[in-house]
């Protein structure tokens, strides 16, 4: 009977162990989470014209988040270059996003959105991102 205790006490033992890293994972991971910042472009006003200095004064980390909320009816954002922000064309076969309600999660680096609806770039209707 001895022996049964002794493996039972042992199976128990790596089993908080494991459990113990799970836990101390899970807090690792929220942290990094937590850290991240979610920004609605343009504010109350959406995602709209004359956007393009809305990033001025914030300071964006990569994994941060960009709300752009807009009608999708008379809108959209289409990732992009920065030639192709400085052109105001998306290259061919970019997948534009439509729903009114897009979320994209910031990388190191410049980040540039436009809107590639006729003459809605060219009107202001774009932003440069830089995230550290």
């Amino acid at each position: 009977m001895a022996a049964q205790g002794s493996g039972s006490a042992r199976g128990r033992g790596s089993g908080a162990a494991a459990a113990l890293a799970l836990v101390l994972l899970c807090v690792l991971l929220h942290g990094e989470l937590a850290e991240s910042a979610v920004y609605t472009v343009g504010d109350r006003g959406g995602w709209s014209f004359n956007t393009a200095n809305w990033p001025k004064g914030k300071r964006f980390r990569a994994g941060d988040v960009l709300a752009f909320r807009y009608n999708a009816k008379a809108h959209n954002v289409v990732p992009v270059s920065a030639a192709g922000y400085k052109s105001c064309s998306a290259p061919k076969g970019v997948r534009a996003l439509t729903t009114g309600n897009d979320r994209v999660t910031l990388k190191r680096g410049t980040n540039y959105f436009i809107c590639s609806f006729p003459g809605h770039c060219q009107a202001g209707m774009k932003i440069a991102v830089t995230a550290a």
